[in-house]
């Protein structure tokens, strides 16, 4: 559905200046043990996914909200977005997220330049940090929120014996937003689909061409619900964020 975009937003973020970020909004119960999509189970009293949608409703950067997911959820997710001060549209998911990533970007406004994609279970997500992306972005560069890797990492075999420590220093966890030109992205994707190309997340596309992507620090709490003890995580986050 439509709505009015929002008027307000400061001198640095003009109309001109806004990026189109997409929510891969498909996700599963499986690991979750629910018997649903996780991006619509409780979360202090509200649907998980409407945490992410507010952050992103707040961003002064963003102008446009693209929700990719499945026919099944469309009802659901929508309803949360009924009364939204900007423009927020479905788009229907594929099987895979890359596929859905492909269908969202086929799905941008003509005059997109910038996009951020980020993932909906990422609901602790802040507006300061979509911003971030967004002036990165639309500066020119590829860009990623991650967070420094704490623990000792190590490699491991087939038969569960350690081959290896990676510097921890140089090891960041990939997260979102990820921020792309929209012209940029759509080539690596229709290169990925030429060369039989499965990824995981859209920064890996551009690290097979040898594309540049730096990464922001997003900081310690912008993890991705995933399990039971990951929603308890998130939902003490939310409480001391408003009791704050």
């Amino acid at each position: 559905m439509r709505a009015d975009c929002m008027e307000d937003v400061s001198s640095c973020c003009r109309q001109e200046s806004l990026v189109h970020l997409l929510i891969a909004a498909a996700g599963s119960g499986s690991r979750m043990g629910a018997d649903r999509n996780k991006l619509l189970l409780p979360l202090a009293g509200r649907p998980l996914l409407a945490w992410t949608l507010d952050t992103a409703l707040a961003a002064e950067s963003i102008g446009w909200i693209g929700i990719v997911g499945q026919s099944i959820d469309r009802s659901s997710i929508m309803e949360l977005v009924t009364d939204a001060p900007k423009t927020v549209v479905w788009i229907e998911g594929g099987s895979t997220r890359q596929e859905s990533v492909k269908r969202g970007l086929a799905a941008l406004p003509i005059d997109a330049e910038h996009v951020l994609i980020h993932d909906g279970a990422r609901c602790l997500a802040q507006a300061d940090l979509f911003n971030r992306c967004a002036e990165a972005v639309i500066q020119g560069q590829a860009v990623i929120a991650a967070t420094p890797v704490t623990d000792t990492i190590k490699r491991v075999d087939g038969q569960g014996m350690i081959t290896g420590t990676p510097e921890r220093a140089e090891l960041w966890a990939a997260q979102t937003p990820q921020g792309f030109s929209v012209a940029q992205l759509k080539q690596g994707h229709a290169e990925a689909d030429a060369q039989g190309w499965s990824v995981t997340d859209d920064a890996s596309l551009y690290e097979r061409l040898g594309w540049s992507v730096s990464v922001l620090d997003a900081g310690p709490d912008n993890i991705k619900v995933t399990t039971p003890f990951d929603l308890t995580v998130a939902a003490a986050v939310l409480s001391v964020r408003r009791s704050g």
